[in-house]
């Protein structure tokens, strides 16, 4: 299987991430992606290969041109504020407070565009966000001109992006926009199955009025779980889209064995779908040791996880997304994808 893989992923290095009332050094972090290139070498799974620089016009139509603007200039307009460390938003227009203005001065920026405190930004965030989509755009590209499986190794990820905030470490829906481009690449239906510890809601966000993309996301019960307010099995889409949209909120200390019993009635919605490709938005952060999820998956399982996948018979691109159990990660990352290849 082919990886796509871009460097410039380690722009995105901040060293400030608030967590239980401290600022801590982030889960999300660069070397994140250097365990997956280990393991990928290790396990000698195939070819890894820059992306292609497709601009931005797939980009632009899954995300708000003003939210665009703001990822572009963020960094800048914080530090001409003289703000000295990184940027992390501290008010929002919230309940009480329902403004549709976007504030001139970045601290209203931040808080606009922003859903969850934990994510900052910082030199470089922007750059490497645009990257990840060019990862994830080219492992589409590839799916579209005949390829049975490829790994889009993105990073930072994207699943928590909606079409305008950024959070949960992501700034670009990766995944949305390889599905739009397989959609804009003839594919009449793509499903977006979300296997992350934590519920997709940038992309349910993006679909949710949407026939031609199916969302399925399997997850920690946002009930106890980020992002908390999304995710809920109550949630079926709206309008063409109703019906369209399936979430499978999970308990605390969830093993493989029910994590199955919710993929398995996923599978028969896909099935039923009639999708000509599927996006996976792959996190690993379901294992049994990651830090700040709470399923009981083990390596061994997700070489099974790639197997079931694959028995869907569909064109499948894995795109990267969650993980934090250092050590483990690569390892969990490629038995999805070397199990994936042994049915595909």
């Amino acid at each position: 299987m082919e990886t796509i893989h871009s460097p410039k992923h380690a722009l995105r290095a901040s060293k400030t991430e608030l967590h239980g009332g401290e600022l801590v050094t982030p889960f999300e972090c660069p070397e994140r992606v250097a365990y997956v290139l280990k393991a990928i070498e290790s396990a000698r799974l195939g070819e890894v290969s820059p992306p292609d620089d497709m601009g931005d016009r797939i980009i632009r139509e899954i995300h708000d041109a003003g939210y665009l603007d703001f990822l572009d200039s963020a960094w800048r307009e914080w530090e001409a504020a003289g703000c000295k460390g990184e940027a992390i938003a501290t008010v929002w227009p919230s309940r009480s407070m329902p403004s549709t203005k976007v504030p001139d001065f970045i601290e209203g920026k931040l808080g606009y565009y922003c859903l969850a405190s934990e994510t900052s930004i910082s030199a470089g965030t922007a750059e490497a966000a645009y990257a990840a989509a060019q990862v994830a755009l080219t492992g589409a590209e590839r799916l579209a001109k005949g390829a049975r499986g490829v790994f889009s190794l993105c990073r930072p990820p994207g699943h928590h992006a909606s079409r305008d905030q950024f959070g949960g470490y992501c700034f670009l829906n990766n995944a949305a926009l390889a599905a739009q481009h397989l959609r804009k690449s003839g594919c009449e239906r793509v499903v977006v199955l979300d296997v992350d510890f934590h519920h997709g809601n940038g992309t349910q966000q993006i679909f949710y009025h949407r026939d031609d993309v199916m969302f399925l996301s399997l997850h920690g019960d946002p009930l106890a779980a980020f992002p908390h307010f999304l995710g809920y099995a109550d949630e079926h889409g709206e309008g063409r889209g109703e019906g369209f949209t399936h979430n499978y909120p999970l308990p605390q200390g969830t093993p493989y064995e029910r994590w199955c019993e919710a993929f398995e009635d996923a599978r028969k919605h896909i099935v039923s779908y009639g999708a000509d490709a599927l996006v996976v938005s792959l996190g690993v952060d379901t294992f049994e040791k990651d830090p700040i999820s709470f399923f009981r998956l083990s390596s061994e399982d997700y070489s099974d996880m790639g197997g079931r996948i694959a028995g869907m018979g569909l064109p499948s691109l894995f795109v990267f997304e969650g993980g934090y159990a250092i050590d483990e990660i690569g390892v969990n990352a490629v038995n999805v994808l070397t199990g994936f290849e042994a049915r595909a």
